[in-house]
């Protein structure tokens, strides 16, 4: 995604709600142990900087370099690290990083390679700013994994549109079971592949992730594209939020989101 490109999400508050709630223990536990004092790291697409913040936090004094296609949500990364001394900002486009050669010990990127034009160039230029010997990482949902119960009228649809709308911004929604894929072809010999979860089962979760997926099926700019591209009408935008309401008033509603991790040596 170059940083014209239009992320299929947009920054919606019902999409920012989620992103704001990412830290490196619920979203990159799996580098938890490659993270030490003085090491230095690019955080890829990295929103409003919550995870950067968890990285500058865990490696500091080492500096830590948060980049993302869209400058407006620098502006909450830097809000959201300030006080942090060994953090700074830049727009970037994956595809072409403006690093030099060798220049990061860590590289991540967390729900970005499904959702850029060319995954594997991405990763080859991860791999490019990376030290040698250091580490490319990269976590991913895969919605094909996505499971939920119960299941409200709504709740039976919704995806299928979505996959419509994330594909026909030239994304891959299933990425996550496709990291090792991409890793092999952008020329990763040495590549260690995981998987974790987020699970959303009590009250609070439940209405908070909800507002989240169905406020954005409603009103962001997946719920435009859906509409420019024929997939949905704006009445079935809203019978999906419906049925993200009725799915989280259960009591006993539960959503699993399945995640692909790789950890890979440059």
């Amino acid at each position: 995604m170059t940083a014209d490109a239009s992320y299929t999400h947009g920054h919606h508050g019902s999409v920012l709600s989620s992103h704001q709630w990412r830290t490196v223990e619920n979203s990159a536990a799996y580098l938890i142990d490659h993270l030490r004092p003085g090491l230095s790291v690019l955080d890829v697409g990295c929103g409003p900087g919550t995870i950067t913040a968890g990285f500058a936090r865990r490696v500091a004094p080492g500096p830590v370099t948060g980049a993302d296609a869209a400058e407006a949500v620098l502006d909450e990364a830097r809000r959201s690290t300030e006080g942090l001394g060994n953090v700074a900002f830049t727009v970037a486009d994956v595809h072409a990083l403006r690093f030099a050669d060798d220049t990061f010990d860590i590289v991540h990127a967390h729900q970005v390679l499904q959702h850029v034009a060319d995954p594997v160039l991405a990763l080859r230029e991860m791999r490019r700013v990376a030290k040698p010997g250091g580490i490319v990482a990269a976590r991913d949902a895969d919605f094909g994994s996505m499971v939920w119960y119960p299941d409200p009228p709504g709740m039976d649809s919704w995806l299928p549109v979505y996959y419509k709308v994330a594909r026909g911004n030239g994304g891959e929604p299933d990425g996550g079971r496709r990291l090792v894929s991409w890793a092999r072809a952008a020329g990763f010999t040495d590549v260690t592949a995981s998987a974790s979860s987020w699970c959303f089962s009590t009250p609070r979760e439940r209405e908070w992730w909800s507002e989240s997926w169905g406020g954005r099926l409603r009103d962001s700019s997946v719920a435009d594209k859906a509409v420019a591209g024929g997939h949905a009408t704006r009445e079935e935008l809203r019978r999906f939020y419906e049925g993200w309401k009725a799915w989280a008033a259960a009591e006993d509603g539960w959503y699993s989101v399945t995640h692909g991790e790789i950890i890979c040596r440059a």
